[in-house]
């Protein structure tokens, strides 16, 4: 079922799996190397055609600067704040809820509603595009951010809560048969018991929701048009001209929008591993 490791006597076996590595490896990296030299590249050396090789010019403090001088791109930064952290912090408390009643409490369609959650995720977005951009204009919503909002605290949920629900059912029985006894409401049990202890699930499924979210573009182009509400993934698309693209800036801007998730990543990786491998030991 599982892969068995290579035998430190097949010596070629080891060597052919340590060239296919480096190979994928370079496959995947080689883009985002060629996105960050170009980043550094002076207008004149992208005229000239030279996207792959070495840059004959840099123009590094020039792109970087002019991605947040001469584009909008301070708006676009702050439209995708706007639009992830609440929508994290909704989906965090829904799926939280939702996971909590559907792991610890038995009722008459308890799991049609959970396959109902895990059932929304296997649904294409595609197919969704015209009747959800037709509600948001009949309630008054499209081009706002409020619109991105509602769509990913309304989509990420299912994911959320599948995630959540499995989580808070591995917690022991007893930790609830002792809350009860104690006269505990269902609401203490879940502030003083449930969420100190899968802090390290919420910590990692924010990250995940962060990523998912702060990167969406095919919504931000569905649900937005003017530059005032555009999150960053479509802005990004703005800085292409008629004409001539700037592609030195389109990488700078790349990069300066990879970096958000980046740091939130580092800043609670801890807790980020902890939650991954939460209950995968017993004793």
């Amino acid at each position: 079922m599982y892969p068995r490791p290579i035998p430190e006597t097949a010596v070629w076996q080891r060597r052919l799996y340590v060239a296919v590595v480096v190979g994928i490896l370079i496959v995947w990296l080689g883009p985002l190397f060629a996105v960050i030299l170009t980043s550094f590249r002076s207008m004149q050396d992208v005229m000239g055609g030279n996207l792959w090789g070495w840059p004959t010019q840099f123009g590094l403090i020039e792109n970087y600067t002019a991605v947040f001088t001469q584009t909008p791109m301070v708006q676009y930064f702050l439209n995708s704040l706007i639009i992830t952290v609440p929508s994290v912090i909704g989906v965090l408390i829904l799926s939280t809820l939702a996971g909590f009643v559907l792991s610890r409490y038995r009722f008459p369609g308890n799991m049609l509603v959970f396959a109902l959650f895990v059932g929304g995720n296997f649904l294409p977005h595609q197919i969704m595009m015209i009747p959800v951009r037709d509600l948001m204009v009949k309630l008054g919503l499209y081009d706002t951010t409020m619109a991105l909002i509602i769509f990913h605290v309304a989509f990420q949920t299912g994911f959320a809560t599948l995630f959540m629900r499995n989580f808070i059912a591995a917690l022991p029985d007893e930790l609830f048969q002792a809350a009860r006894a104690e006269g505990a409401t269902p609401f203490q049990t879940l502030v003083h018991v449930v969420i100190p202890l899968v802090r390290p699930a919420l910590a990692a499924l924010a990250i995940l929701l962060f990523t998912f979210i702060w990167n969406d573009y095919f919504w931000a182009v569905v649900l937005t048009i003017s530059d005032s509400v555009k999150p960053v993934t479509a802005g990004l698309a703005n800085l292409r001209g008629e004409w001539v693209s700037a592609w030195n800036l389109i990488s700078a801007g790349t990069i300066i929008v990879a970096v958000p998730p980046v740091i939130m990543f580092f800043l609670m990786q801890k807790h980020f591993i902890a939650g991954l491998t939460m209950g995968a030991v017993k004793g």
